[in-house]
């Protein structure tokens, strides 16, 4: 059977995975771009929508950064990773944070309490937007795979939802060298973790931390 995965998901020194405050012009809230310069040169960061002035990645940091999407066949998201906020949709035009050409190439599940029709974009990839438990969303996700792996994305909630319901296999944390103070944080609720996985760490000269974690058994 495919993995579920988790990659390149950052988390600050203090253990939170976006910023306070997530609005239209501030996707990742107060956090800004610091939790991401790690891994997305200026060129991706363009390509994203987003605006840095980060200089390209190099030597550990973009080894980890590399695999992101390799042999994964579809994405699931929460809502907030698609929207600036939650609630009913005010109207069908907004197409998601990265605009026409969304990075992703794939199907991608969108978690919300509000359904909406499939919205299908350029480079092939389709947004699905499903109101959904977390099995029951994977269920749905292999089905769009292919056969390949599903990648959880994000954001925060979202990943760990699935971990509660201990249907992640492999992941990626990557701990950022910054203190936020605020926003939403990842690790609240999962005491034991470690319990289930095979944890191993890897240092970069960057200051960053990556995490891998590999079910056990």
């Amino acid at each position: 059977m495919s993995l579920v995965r988790v990659h390149n998901f950052s988390v600050s020194l203090d253990g939170f995975g976006t910023g306070e405050g997530q609005r239209l012009d501030a996707p990742f809230g107060h956090a800004g771009h610091r939790l991401l310069e790690w891994a997305i040169p200026t060129r991706t960061f363009t390509e994203m929508g987003f605006h840095g002035d980060q200089v390209g990645t190099v030597g550990v940091d973009e080894a980890f950064a590399s695999r992101w999407n390799t042999g994964v066949g579809v994405e699931i998201m929460g809502r907030n990773k698609f929207a600036p906020k939650a609630g009913p949709w005010p109207d069908e035009e907004w197409r998601g944070w990265w605009g026409d050409d969304p990075p992703f190439h794939t199907p991608v599940v969108v978690l919300t309490h509000h359904p909406r029709p499939p919205l299908e974009v350029a480079g092939g990839t389709t947004f699905y937007f499903v109101d959904a438990e977390p099995a029951e969303a994977l269920a749905r996700a292999r089905e769009l795979a292919g056969g390949l792996d599903v990648r959880i994305g994000g954001g925060t909630t979202t990943i760990r939802e699935f971990l509660r319901a201990d249907l992640v296999d492999e992941m990626h944390i990557a701990v950022v060298p910054i203190v936020l103070g605020r926003g939403e944080r990842l690790w609240d609720g999962l005491e034991g973790l470690e319990e289930r996985f095979t944890v191993e760490a890897v240092a970069s000269p960057s200051g960053v931390v990556h995490l891998t974690f590999a079910r056990r058994g």
